[in-house]
């Protein structure tokens, strides 16, 4: 009995590509046909338990997220959940709490399980290590981050823009010392919200060194959010607004105001990121809205392109914020 070994040798490839061909995987027309020809001639047929087995496996995919409890992730999952259901993919769900580390342990269980592919929110834009996938040729897509040196495709929010737009508003709307809160230096989102806050400051006139002094990275959570604004209160010239660039640090950055009994709109707040109590705060909070059940989807729909054998060029998707005012940003007078 001819061995896949043997069809390898006679078709000129790899042992791999042959497991490729009959499992479902990413090879070129030309080497399927190939590769099914000589099989036909030299009477291979794949152990139908073995296939049943890794078929079973590749049909899940990894979802890797920094932090669960951020709305904003839960919401991404979501989509990305709803959209693989309808083509009978299963989704496993890992939190790497924005550690590299633990997004390696978890990409190593993708692999060691031949998952289909892998769906990840890098947990480092500089650190984060996708090249062990790629070797083995099993699909990645990044989502809403992606690592500076990774080949492949990604699903990304207009950060900049969104923020560039969120501050101006402030800045519209009369407050004269806007400061910043963003997230972990070198993040890709942080630097991308960072760069539109800059970006509407100097328009409005703001020196570098300005924008510096009123800007703080924290750890897109609550504490660091109120942390970071605890210390722009504590300035000699405190700001009179703050642009903060997620939901959980707005979360933070508002009990700070309210234990230094500062109250919007007399002090402006806009965040980052909508939650679904940003209306029932008193007053509502002004939000930039991120379309996170949309990111899940497609994210999800170019998985499956790849994991159906797509050649195509690699893709970026760049999905828009929208605005959202309300009266936590009235104005300095509450108008």
């Amino acid at each position: 009995m001819s061995t896949i070994s043997d069809v390898a040798r006679a078709a000129g490839v790899s042992p791999a590509t042959v497991s490729r061909v009959f499992n479902g995987g990413r090879v070129s027309p030309e080497r399927t046909e190939r590769v099914r020809q000589v099989a036909a001639e030299l009477g291979f047929s794949p152990n139908r338990v073995a296939r049943s087995l890794r078929t079973q496996r590749a049909s899940v995919i990894g979802l890797m997220i920094p932090d669960i409890e951020n709305p904003f992730f839960t919401a991404l999952a979501r989509g990305v959940e709803d959209a693989s259901q309808r083509t009978n993919l299963s989704v496993v769900l890992c939190n790497t709490d924005e550690d590299v580390e633990k997004e390696a342990r978890y990409l190593d269980i993708a692999l060691a399980e031949q998952m289909a592919g892998v769906i990840v929110a890098a947990a480092s834009r500089r650190r984060s290590d996708f090249s062990a996938l790629a070797e083995r040729g099993m699909p990645v897509v990044a989502v809403d981050r992606r690592p500076r040196a990774a080949m492949v495709d990604a699903v990304m929010v207009d950060n900049q823009h969104g923020s560039d737009e969120a501050t101006a508003h402030l800045v519209d709307r009369g407050y004269q010392r806007v400061a910043c809160i963003t997230g972990p230096a070198g993040a890709s989102t942080s630097e991308e919200r960072l760069a539109g806050y800059r970006a509407a400051m100097r328009e409005a006139g703001a020196a570098d060194e300005w924008i510096r002094a009123y800007t703080r990275h924290a750890d897109f959570r609550v504490e660091g959010g109120r942390t970071a604004m605890e210390e722009l209160l504590a300035l000699p010239e405190p700001p009179d607004a703050v642009f903060v660039a997620n939901n959980l640090m707005t979360v933070g950055a508002l009990q700070a105001l309210r234990v230094a009994g500062v109250e919007p709109p007399s002090f402006g707040i806009l965040s980052f990121g909508d939650v679904p109590w940003a209306s029932l705060v008193r007053p509502p909070l002004t939000t930039v809205q991120l379309p996170a059940y949309d990111l899940g989807v497609a994210a999800a729909a170019l998985l499956q392109e790849r994991i159906a054998g797509s050649d195509k060029p690699l893709q970026t998707v760049v999905l828009r914020t929208a605005l959202r005012p309300r009266a936590s940003t009235a104005g300095p007078e509450g108008e």
